[in-house]
């Protein structure tokens, strides 16, 4: 039987661009992890897609039924509506980020992943521990360098 995990994420960016920082949390059953890192220079849709793609990457076994929550429409939206799918047949031509939606499908195609959009900053306790998470590492000292950004691929 799949496992069932229920995976909230968050992104922030201190300035857009700015330092930024990712926040995840995952669950499953009795069992709970939280992951978050920082970067030096980013933007808050990268945050938002990287939470999305450490999280499904950090998970165990392949075909996992997942629930993930984010209150980010840039990722809901181009996932749930199938934008990102017509993206990648035009092989990401004009969008930004397309490094990380490479990577996104790469782990998604792994698991059966259902997306639930949450508004932000509002009483989801799970959502606001990844915001706090998200900003913590933003303004941690251990900021790595965003090298899709840095290098140029949100062109």
């Amino acid at each position: 039987m799949a496992a069932v995990i229920t995976i909230y994420t968050d992104g922030s960016a201190l300035g857009n661009p700015g330092k930024g920082g990712y926040g995840v949390v995952l669950i499953s059953g009795p069992h709970r992890k939280e992951l978050s890192q920082g970067f030096r220079r980013t933007t808050n849709n990268r945050m938002e897609l990287m939470a999305v793609c450490v999280a499904l990457e950090a998970l165990k076994f392949d075909g996992s039924d997942v629930t993930l929550y984010s209150d980010s429409k840039y990722v809901v939206d181009a996932v749930s509506k199938g934008w990102v799918f017509g993206w990648e047949r035009k092989c990401f031509s004009g969008k930004k980020n397309p490094d990380l939606w490479i990577r996104f499908l790469r782990a998604y195609r792994r698991h059966n992943v259902h997306f639930v959009w949450v508004k932000g900053h509002a009483e989801t306790v799970e959502n606001n521990r990844c915001d706090a998470l998200a900003v913590a590492a933003a303004n941690g000292t251990t900021l790595l360098e965003d090298v899709g950004y840095e290098g140029g691929a949100e062109f």
